[in-house]
Order: structure tokens, then sequence, then C-alpha cells
């Protein structure tokens, strides 16, 4: 179609030409306005991050958020708490940016950067017979109850490793899919339990809840922010990460 006519010697345009001019101009707007919000990615002004944590990890990450947000006021957090194995299909589906989690999966071809040490320890009610003990062996908890994580958690794992080494079965007789259902059963002196020290530290403060001085704990676990080797993170992403790695060289 003709987008010029010829009248005397002046060009003037077409309806087809008038609706080109029109659809030229709205496209530079939009590459103007994309070419802002980059600018602004790129600086920080602007962004947006999918972070996917493990549940226990919801008990420190708001904390680091809150001091990288105040620092990036205009980058948006999108956050997910779910299951390790949740966390783990949201990154190989590449639905998050980001993820934090313990001991990271071997098959999932992830980028993983060490930032925060995890221990766990044991933790018992107050009136619990163990609780008034300055060292606990390790055979003292042959006889004990424990109340765990659900099989396949990084904690659970964590802890019948440990025992196995020992030569020790410990008798889990609840299984919880909760950190917070743990805390109340070992309050409710159901038995003993093996958490992440991050989760329970009101409960020490408190006084509802002590951990025993049991030999070889606490166990040295490790938190980790992984993303799929082969991704491409957006700046507001790549800082978050920066901050966290560099929030462990100033643990350190």
């Amino acid at each position: 179609m003709p987008l010029l006519e010829r009248v005397g010697k002046k060009l003037f345009l077409t309806d087809a030409g008038r609706e080109m001019r029109q659809c030229a101009l709205n496209m530079r707007q939009e590459l103007a306005q994309v070419e802002h919000k980059l600018d602004e990615m790129k600086e920080l002004n602007w962004g947006v991050i999918r972070l996917a944590v493990v549940n226990t990890a919801n008990y420190f990450v708001p904390q680091l958020l809150a001091t990288f947000c105040r620092e990036h006021p205009n980058v948006n957090v999108i956050l997910q708490v779910a299951n390790r194995e949740t966390v783990w299909r949201q990154l190989a589906e590449n639905s998050v940016d980001l993820a934090i989690i313990g001991a990271p999966p071997a098959d999932l071809g992830l980028k993983v950067d060490f930032f925060m040490d995890n221990p766990l320890v044991v933790i018992a009610n107050p009136d619990h017979p163990l609780a008034a003990l300055k060292e606990v062996s390790i055979k003292r908890l042959q006889d004990e109850r424990f109340i765990s994580r659900e099989v396949g958690s990084g904690t659970r794992k964590a802890m019948e490793e440990f025992f196995k080494e020992q030569g020790i079965q410990p008798h889990v007789s609840l299984e919880m899919e909760t950190n917070e259902s743990i805390k109340q059963a070992v309050q409710a002196e159901m038995g003993l339990g093996i958490l992440s020290a991050h989760c329970i530290e009101l409960e020490l403060e408190t006084n509802r809840l002590v951990t025993l001085n049991v030999k070889g704990f606490p166990l040295m676990r490790c938190w980790h922010v992984a993303h799929l080797s082969n991704k491409i993170l957006s700046s507001a992403a790549g800082a978050f990460k920066q901050f966290l790695i560099d929030h462990s060289l100033d643990e350190r």
C-alpha cells in the first residue's frame, strides 16, 4: 500500500502512511521507556528478585532481606518458602532466580556459594533430666525419644548420618513437617529434637527450650545461595547474591 501521495509539488501521507507514522512514534516511545527501565535496573533503581528458601532458612532470611531492601528500596522481592524438594524443583524449572538451601543436590547443574554456617543442636524441655547435665554422652541418647523432621529433610539426613557414624540407632517417636511443630512437641516433653540454632533463638531467650551439651554437637552444616549455572542473573538478583556472599565474609 502506498504511504505517500503527490499533489502538485507536495507529498502527503496517505491513510496507510498516517497509520505507519503513528506506529513508528509509538515504537520509539516504547523503546525509550524500555531503555529507561533497563538503565534503572542496571543501577538497581528498579528490579524484581524471585527468591525461594527452605523452611528453616525463613527464620533468618527476612532480616537479611530487610537490610538489603533498605539499601535498595526500589527492588521488589517475591519470597517463596517451601520444603527442600519443592525448592529444588523451582530451581530446576527456572521459576526462581535464587534459592537459599542447605546441602545442594549434585545433579541439577547449580552454581552454589556458601554464605553462612548452619549449626544443628539438640533441644530439650528445661525440665528434662538431661538438661541438668554439664555434658551428655552420645550413648545417653540411645534410649531417648526423638521428634524429627520428615524423611528427606536436610536436618533429618544430617541427624541420621551423624548417629550412624556413632553406631547409634535413634528412636524417632514422632515425625513432623515443620520446625514449629517440633518445638511445640519438645516443649510438651514428648522427647528431644535436633534443629538449626537459627530457629530456636526466641525459645532459648524465654527459657521454653534449652540446648543440650552433647558431645559432637553442634553439627556444623552450611547455608548456600544457588542458581542454575547457565542462568543470567538480573542486576537485582546478582546484587543480592553478592550481598549474601559479602555477609559471609563479614561473619568470618
